[in-house]
């Protein structure tokens, strides 16, 4: 059941979470939340890691090496199926964004019907536009987020989504209470 728009919350054009202007509680201290979650993200990233080595020379040796030369496209598809999964997922954020209290919402055209969570497709790019950045500026890229009001990526520009503080931590799109 949804609650009819209040005068404080008109309805937009823009899904609520993609306007930084009329919505700053969206925004508000995401950044430095952004760099911890992403730290506590390379942890997950490594234990899984661990197991996907761990089980990838156990099939190696299975396999007496044959499936070795398999182990770097392995390893290497590790974070981007973590980070592409968890954010196409229900809660729309990987295990450090939601200890930070952030999610990923579309912006995307229609992404009010399915509460803002973006598509396996926006993911996929989010992800592999995100580490492709990385590689080919050591960083440097994440910089673009510290000049627009959205705090968006380069990442988050090519596949329409934002990174907002959780909207769930006030009841939500449509269902907040007036504070």
């Amino acid at each position: 059941m949804s609650l009819p728009p209040s005068p404080a919350f008109p309805p937009a054009t823009v899904p609520e979470w993609g306007d930084a202007w009329r919505y700053p509680i969206y925004y508000l201290g995401v950044t430095p939340r952004r760099i911890y979650a992403y730290c506590l993200d390379l942890v997950v990233v490594g234990l899984l890691w661990m197991v996907v080595f761990i089980g990838c020379v156990i099939l190696g040796a299975l396999t007496f090496g044959l499936l070795m030369p398999v182990l770097g496209v392995v390893l290497a598809l590790v974070p981007i199926a973590y980070h592409t999964v968890t954010i196409a997922g229900p809660r729309s954020a990987t295990f450090g964004m939601r200890i930070a209290g952030l999610r990923v919402m579309s912006i995307a055209p229609g992404a009010e019907a399915s509460g803002g969570r973006p598509s396996l497709g926006q993911a996929l790019v989010q992800t592999v536009a995100f580490y492709a950045s990385l590689a080919m500026t050591g960083s440097l890229i994440l910089l673009v987020a510290l000049f627009n009001p959205r705090r968006r990526t380069v990442h988050d520009f090519l596949a329409g989504t934002v990174v907002v503080n959780d909207p769930q931590q006030w009841g939500g799109p449509g269902q907040r209470s007036e504070v």
